[in-house]
């Protein structure tokens, strides 16, 4: 994934007088912060979203800061109260101290105690968290858990260091979910997947070889290439002690599946997922399998749509980051021109399945 791509600037928000006026007046909250006005007849300024009665236009002055409506004389309404933290901050603010508070717990704190600290009441609280991080608190505690046990076993000399290194107080409350996070034992974790079995198989399809491979949970990896050696290749070197048996006729469904599913992605996949990843890395995922097939996002939608609009290089390592193709439709990003960048299986493979999907779309 061309991650660098990213880096390109993405139109400004409400460039002309025009646009500020129209999001005054359709009082459009995604205008707040990005810029203030001010009105000549009152002496205050707002937010755009502001709920007050509307001004005549000819009284009005944009201003790109609070500072310089302050500057030029205006003071702060006080219904919608421009010179605090705007809603969406103080939620996100809310939320972020949640999670804090998640990641420093050993065991889950109850929705009671989440929402007391975000200040709002359990289920208001609910629904914020799941609208600014994708997931409800119990699967960000969850993701998050896996995070730490993978982390913790990748660092210590023995399992029982990563017990305590990643914050948990007993060996029983650690092994009660350290497989599901990790999809085998901890101590195969450690020794780069001994122990763990993994059925895999290759055929090919229109784009090449196609490897298909799970473990008894579901599909973990679904790669596209040229050389169906490179493709195992690229598979033990994920799971370097990891047993891999060659898929029996049973788990060929799954492959030629698979096959049909890359030549008509509308037709969806049914096949269980085993996708394994840190809480950022899921919600990118999640938000991806959001997207229609015929349909594309920038990764500056993707970071908007999952609550972190900040994060879009984050988002173009997520995606690249991503072992299940077509699938986890990472192909579906593009930039935010419009334009192509990178993908982890070739541009050209990307084109491809952009222009099968379009012409599905139409039919």
């Amino acid at each position: 994934m061309d991650v660098a791509s990213t880096n390109k600037k993405a139109p400004p928000a409400f460039p002309s007088e025009d646009d500020r006026w129209t999001a005054v007046r359709r009082r459009d909250r995604s205008a707040d912060g990005i810029f203030y006005f001010s009105v000549r007849t009152t002496g205050i300024y707002c937010r755009p979203s502001c709920p007050a009665r509307s001004a005549r236009r000819e009284n009005v002055r944009f201003h790109s800061t609070r500072e310089e409506a302050v500057d030029a004389g205006f003071r702060p309404c006080k219904r919608c109260r421009p010179d605090a933290p705007a809603l969406a901050e103080q939620r996100a603010a809310a939320v972020a101290k949640a999670c804090r508070l998640i990641e420093a717990a050993e065991a889950l704190p109850n929705l009671d105690t989440l929402a007391e600290v975000a200040g709002m009441s359990r289920f208001h609280f609910h629904r914020v968290f799941k609208a600014i991080t994708g997931v409800t608190p119990k699967a960000y505690a969850a993701a998050r858990r896996a995070e730490r046990v993978r982390e913790a076993l990748s660092r210590s000399g023995t399992v029982t260091e990563a017990i305590f290194e990643a914050g948990f107080n007993s060996t029983g409350r650690f092994y009660a979910i350290s497989s599901e996070a990790l999809g085998m034992t901890p101590s195969g974790f450690r020794a780069g997947g001994v122990g763990a079995s993994i059925r895999f198989a290759v055929g090919e399809c229109s784009l090449g070889s196609i490897l298909v491979a799970a473990t008894p949970k579901g599909i973990c990896a679904l790669l596209l290439g040229d050389d169906p050696d490179l493709l195992a290749r690229d598979l033990q070197d994920r799971f370097p002690r990891a047993e891999l048996i060659g898929g029996d006729e049973a788990f060929e469904q799954w492959v030629a599946q698979g096959i049909a599913f890359v030549e008509t992605p509308a037709l969806g996949l049914d096949l269980p997922l085993h996708v394994r990843g840190t809480a950022f890395q899921q919600r990118v995922w999640r938000a991806l399998r959001d997207i229609p097939a015929g349909a594309t996002a920038s990764y500056t939608q993707i970071a908007e749509r999952i609550g972190s609009p900040k994060a879009a290089r984050a988002v173009a390592q997520a995606c690249a980051s991503n072992s299940i193709a077509v699938a986890i439709p990472c192909h579906r990003v593009v930039r935010n021109d419009g334009a192509l960048s990178g993908y982890r299986w070739g541009v050209e493979r990307k084109r491809a399945l952009l222009a099968r999907e379009a012409h599905q779309d139409r039919r």
